[in-house]
């Protein structure tokens, strides 16, 4: 498995997930997706910085690296914590419901906007299931790779 994080300009060598989901005033759930998909040949785009400086340009190199993996991933998968509403999240998830880019959705039982996600998926995408733990968000990631690579034998 490769994994990029934001800010890095590394080019994925392997199909790609975009790990979409809370990054401020949540834990790193992130980390806990990335080791669960160790073995995989995959690359995990992570925008989850080690350390996110307050120097001035940050937030828009963010903003950009965020931007053009999302739209270069081969799988994006969206995790709603419960500890924060994740306007930007929600913005990027009805941007990417709006394409054809397959997607993983996962939505904490406690998440405060969680009807909201589960409306939008019937109504723009009733083909995509909401998931509710991160054991199965991995799962389905996982499933979601091994099915493409025995379809592409």
């Amino acid at each position: 498995m490769q994994s990029i994080k934001a800010p890095d300009g590394i080019q994925a060598e392997f199909p790609s997930v975009f790990l979409a989901g809370g990054i401020t005033n949540c834990p790193d759930w992130q980390s806990e997706v990335s080791t669960a998909l160790g073995g995989l040949s995959i690359t995990v785009l992570n925008p989850r910085r080690d350390v996110f400086p307050s120097t001035p340009g940050v937030g828009e190199e963010q903003i950009r690296w965020e931007f053009e993996r999302l739209r270069s991933a081969d799988l994006i998968s969206f995790w709603f914590p419960k500890e924060t509403l994740n306007p930007i999240t929600l913005l990027e998830f009805g941007a990417a419901m709006e394409r054809a880019t397959p997607l993983v959705v996962g939505i904490h039982p406690e998440y405060a906007r969680k009807f909201d996600v589960e409306m939008q998926m019937k109504l723009r995408r009733p083909d995509i299931k909401p998931i509710y733990s991160l054991t199965e968000l991995t799962e389905a990631i996982r499933l979601f790779f091994e099915n493409r690579a025995s379809h592409t034998r």
